[in-house]
C-alpha cells in the first residue's frame, strides 16, 4: 500500500481527491492524493475535510450507546418514551434497537428540506406521519435514513441540547476529535473537500440539517481513523459488534449489530460501515481479531464507490493477509431471468431488470415527480448495470461503479416475485 498505488487507482477510477488511513501492529499510515476541488483546487492532506455520508451512523448509534451507559436511554424501550410526539401512519412500536438495526419497518426517507434552525429534526420527525411502512416491526432489515435521524431526536429529548451540541459533548470534545464537524460554518473556515459527479462540481455541497444524524458529519482522514481506534479500544461498546438481525444477499455485511454492518471476509471477523453524500463517498471497517482498521474517503461519483473498494481490499491483502473477493454469478438461464425481469419501485425510485436474450441489466432511476418537485439538484443516474444471478434468489452487480452489489429477490407464498433488495432497501414489484 503507497502513494503510487492510490494515485493510479484515483487516475483509472477519475478521482479528483482522495484520502486513505491504516492502523496496523500499533501504527497509523495515512495517505492523500489529489486536490480538493476541481474549480478551486487545494492539494488534499491529513486535515482536509470530507463529508462522511452515512459513516454518520456509526457516531449517532455510538452516542446512543453513551446514553444507555448513563442510564438514559434503554435498547429495548419503545422510541415513543424518547419521542412521544412521534405519529407514523399507523400505531406501531418499535424499540430504539430495532431503529438501530433498521428493523422498524420505517421506508427509507423522506425528501423535506426542515430548515437549518434548532427545531429541524422535530420538524423532520412531524414529517414521518408521511413516510411509507414497508414491513412489520422486525420483519426484516430495511434501511432507513429517516430511522437514523429519528434517533438523533431521541439524543435531543434525552439530553435537553441539539443533536449536534450533544453530539460534540458525548464524542467528539471527550475523544479530541477537532477535525470533525457538523456545522458548515465549521467546515467552510477550514480546508475541505468538494463532491464531484462525472466531473462536475456536485451542489449543494450537503443537504439540510435534520439528515446530519443518518449521514451529515464531516471529518479528516486522521479524525476518522481516530474514530476507527477509539471502536477498536473500546470494549464496553461491545454490544454494537453482537449481530441483531441478519443480512441476506447484501455487500454491506452478514448481520446487523448496533449501527455496524457485520461481515465475514475470508474467515475473518470485521464491522464497518460506508457512507455517501452528493459526490463524497466514505468506507470505514475495522477488524478486531487482528487490530486492525482501514479508512478510505474519495470525492468523485459515482466511481468513489469502487476506488473505496480497491483501497479497502489491498489494505486488507497487504497488511493482513485477508482477501475480499465478489460472488461468481451463474452461467445465464433464460428461464430465471424471464422470472426476475420487470418493474420494481419504492417511494423515491424506480427499477427496471431487463433481459436482453443474453444477461439481465438493472437500471433505477430518481422517480420523475421526486426531481421535478425538488429544491434543490439531484444526484444524475446512473446508466444501467449488467447483472447476474447467485444461488438462492440473490443477484450480483457485475460491472459499473456498483460492481460487485449484492441484493435478494422476495418470493410471496405461492413463489412468485413480489420485491427485490438493492442496498439494503426493498423495490415492491409493479403490476
Amino acid at each position: 500500500m503507497n502513494n503510487d498505488f492510490i494515485a493510479e487507482t484515483a487516475r483509472h477510477f477519475d478521482i479528483p481527491g482522495a484520502a486513505v488511513g491504516v492502523f496496523h501492529d500499533g501504527e497509523e499510515h495515512l495517505f492523500c492524493h489529489g486536490v480538493t476541488s476541481t474549480e478551486n483546487p487545494l492539494p488534499v492532506n491529513e486535515d482536509t475535510l470530507f463529508l462522511l455520508g452515512s459513516v454518520t451512523k456509526t457516531y449517532t448509534a455510538t452516542a446512543i450507546m453513551r446514553l444507555v451507559q448513563d442510564g438514559r436511554v434503554s435498547l429495548d424501550a419503545p422510541v415513543s418514551t424518547y419521542v412521544p410526539e412521534l405519529k407514523l401512519a399507523d400505531d406501531r412500536e418499535f424499540t430504539v434497537r430495532q431503529l438501530l438495526n433498521h428493523t422498524s419497518g420505517l421506508d427509507w426517507g423522506t425528501l423535506v428540506d426542515t430548515g437549518e434552525g434548532d427545531d429541524a429534526l422535530a420538524r423532520h420527525v412531524a414529517e414521518l406521519a408521511t413516510l411509507k411502512l414497508i414491513g412489520e416491526v422486525g420483519e426484516r432489515p430495511s434501511y432507513s435514513q429517516s430511522g437514523y435521524n429519528l434517533a438523533g431526536r431521541i439524543i435531543e429529548n434525552a439530553t435537553g441540547q441539539t443533536y449536534e451540541q450533544a453530539m460534540t459533548a458525548l464524542l467528539l470534545e471527550p475523544l479530541g476529535l477537532g477535525n470533525t464537524h457538523f456545522d458548515r460554518d465549521a467546515v467552510m473556515t477550514r480546508r475541505f473537500a468538494v463532491g464531484h459527479e462525472k466531473g462536475e462540481i456536485a451542489r449543494p455541497w450537503r443537504h439540510w440539517r435534520a439528515n446530519n444524524p443518518g449521514g451529515g458529519i464531516a471529518a479528516s482522514v486522521k479524525d476518522l481513523l481516530a474514530w476507527a481506534r477509539f471502536h477498536l479500544a473500546s470494549d464496553d461498546l461491545g454490544e454494537m459488534r453482537k449481530p441483531t438481525a441478519v443480512l441476506r444477499g447484501s455487500n454491506l455485511g452478514d448481520a446487523i449489530g448496533v449501527g455496524w454492518f457485520l461481515r465475514d471476509i475470508d474467515g475473518v471477523q470485521a464491522i464497518g460501515h460506508g457512507g455517501s453524500s452528493n459526490g463524497q463517498f466514505a468506507e470505514l471497517l475495522i477488524v478486531p481479531e487482528r487490530n486492525f482498521a482501514v479508512v478510505s474517503i474519495a470525492n468523485q461519483g459515482p466511481d468513489g464507490i469502487p476506488f473505496n473498494q480497491a483501497m479497502v481490499r489491498r489494505a486488507l491483502e497487504h497488511y493482513v493477509g485477508v482477501l475480499d473477493r465478489d460472488p461468481e454469478p451463474l452461467p445465464y438461464n433464460a428461464s430465471a431471468a424471464a422470472e426476475v425481469a420487470g418493474e420494481y419501485d419504492n417511494d423515491a425510485m424506480v427499477m427496471t431488470i431487463d433481459d436482453t436474450g443474453a444477461g439481465l441489466v438493472l437500471e433505477v432511476l430518481i422517480r420523475s415527480e421526486i426531481r421535478e418537485s425538488a429544491e434543490m439538484e439531484l444526484p444524475a443516474d446512473h446508466a444501467p448495470f449488467p447483472m447476474g444471478l447467485l444461488p438462492r434468489d440473490e443477484y450480483v452487480i457485475t460491472e459499473g461503479a456498483f460492481t460487485g452489489q449484492r441484493g435478494f429477490f422476495t418470493r410471496d407464498s405461492d413463489g412468485v416475485i413480489i420485491g427485490v433488495d438493492l442496498a439494503g432497501r426493498m423495490f415492491g414489484r409493479v403490476g
